[in-house]
């Protein structure tokens, strides 16, 4: 490794790896959280710190031979949270390791990195992640903490394969930012909220949270655990992996590798008597079968499923063999969720709708929600938003509560679509609807409604 790699590698950082794209100093702020308003000027200290911090990355990669690997990590996870980042990826080519990273959903390039540094860096993250350092030819998990300044603390999660050029590294920065959300914020509406809130008062039951993976489902149920959490009740989790430590709360993880599966550690969560469980996911129908069982005998279940839609959850059950009088019997409320990006508001700016956009997008959600001349918000694109025009996402949601008639119909064995259409005629607003509100209320665009809806 010579002084011009690290130059280089020094450029990228600094300049993007875009020609001509320098990034703005950044502030250190939560995932999802917008400080300050259109037009006020930043707070000093903290641009100041995010500056420094860039600055001192730029100087270490510069220092050619005399630089360290370890400083390298540290700048491109430092870089990541300054960027809001939710996940690094770190792919070998045939000459360079590219390295992108993942804002609000999208990923962007960011880095590029010689291969004379590659097996330095992954040997670098192995042994911050407790991995072996001598195996390259199988997958590792694992994970560690890491503090980007002070009095905040990051859990990065890492997943590191072999591929072809090497080792192909992904690690998820988790920071503790469940303790910062409500329904409300998550971007529930107050009807849809009022429906969940009736839900989890009742001590028994299914709370089942729907959506592909990255559709913010965890985030969900962790923020529903948080107002559960009293000191009347025992709350135990099992997941894979514990992405937030909640205080209060009974955390296990998920080993394959020791037999405690999700089946084996339910039945062993009913020994310890809880009120309140959450299961991460339920992936198969030995896990499906006891959670429903669990709800039927006086616990709260919580948990997701990995499904287009809330109506599709109930057939989904079925296919798992749940009988469907258990079906009917047990699920309280099904939500289903996406996560669409926000848009900035330090650039946000308002349009009129041409009579073809209009026209276009009636044709699209068979709806006539748009009118000639609808104002409609977009984000110009400035420094807070990396000229993107979004900063942040929100939720996009519809919540089914079974009733008398869906619930004869889940024992009919109706299909998903028949369930879906007696869920909106007892009132659940679809979740384009709910999105479209959203892009009426300023908070997303009609162009992620669209993209959300053709997922």
């Amino acid at each position: 490794m010579n002084f011009s790699d690290i130059k280089s590698i020094s450029s990228r950082f600094w300049e993007g790896g875009q020609e001509g794209k320098r990034y703005p100093p950044r502030v250190s702020v939560s995932f999802y959280s917008e400080k300050g308003a259109p037009g006020e000027k930043l707070n000093s200290d903290e641009n100041n710190r995010s500056l420094a911090r860039e600055l001192s990355i730029h100087k270490e990669l510069a220092l050619g031979e005399h630089s360290s690997v370890i400083k390298i990590v540290d700048g491109i996870i430092e870089h990541a949270y300054a960027m809001r980042a939710s996940d690094i990826h770190m792919d070998p080519g045939p000459k360079k390791m590219r390295v992108r990273f993942r804002v609000d959903g999208m990923l962007e390039d960011v880095h590029q990195i010689p291969n004379a540094v590659q097996t330095e860096i992954i040997s670098r993250i192995k042994i911050l992640s407790g991995l072996r350092t001598d195996e390259h030819q199988a997958a590792q998990d694992g994970r560690f903490r890491y503090q980007p300044e002070p009095a905040v603390n990051i859990d990065i999660r890492v997943s590191i394969v072999p591929a072809y050029y090497g080792e192909d590294v992904v690690m998820r920065l988790l920071s503790d930012r469940a303790e910062e959300f409500t329904l409300e914020s998550l971007g529930f509406s107050a009807e849809n909220g009022k429906k969940i809130a009736h839900a989890i008062s009742r001590p028994y039951g299914m709370i089942l949270a729907t959506g592909p993976t990255g559709s913010g489902k965890t985030t969900t149920l962790y923020t529903i655990l948080k107002s559960l959490n009293t000191k009347n009740v025992s709350v135990i989790t099992i997941e894979d992996p514990i992405e937030y430590a909640i205080e209060g709360i009974e955390q296990i993880q998920v080993n394959s590798r020791t037999g405690l599966t999700f089946a084996n550690g339910l039945r062993s969560i009913l020994r310890q008597d809880p009120n309140i469980i959450m299961v991460g996911e339920i992936r198969d129908a030995e896990t499906a079968g006891i959670a429903v069982n669990t709800a039927l005998t006086g616990h709260l279940v919580l948990s997701t499923l990995h499904t287009n839609d809330a109506a599709t959850t109930l057939p989904r059950l079925l296919d798992m063999k749940i009988e469907s009088y258990l079906i009917a019997s047990t699920v309280s409320v099904a939500i289903g969720q996406r996560l669409v990006r926000k848009i900035c508001a330090h650039c946000k700016q308002q349009k009129k709708m041409s009579k073809a956009e209009c026209e276009n997008l009636r044709s699209l959600f068979l709806k006539e929600f748009f009118s000639l001349g609808s104002p409609v918000w977009y984000g110009k694109g400035c420094s807070w938003c990396n000229q993107s025009g979004y900063f942040g996402r929100i939720g996009v949601h519809e919540v089914l509560v079974p009733d008398n008639v869906i619930r004869e119909a889940v024992l009919q064995k109706v299909s998903a679509g028949e369930i879906r259409k007696l869920a909106i005629a007892q009132g659940m607003v679809p979740m384009v609807e709910d999105g479209i509100g959203k892009v009426l209320a300023g908070l997303t665009t009609i162009e992620e409604i669209v993209r959300m809806h053709y997922e």
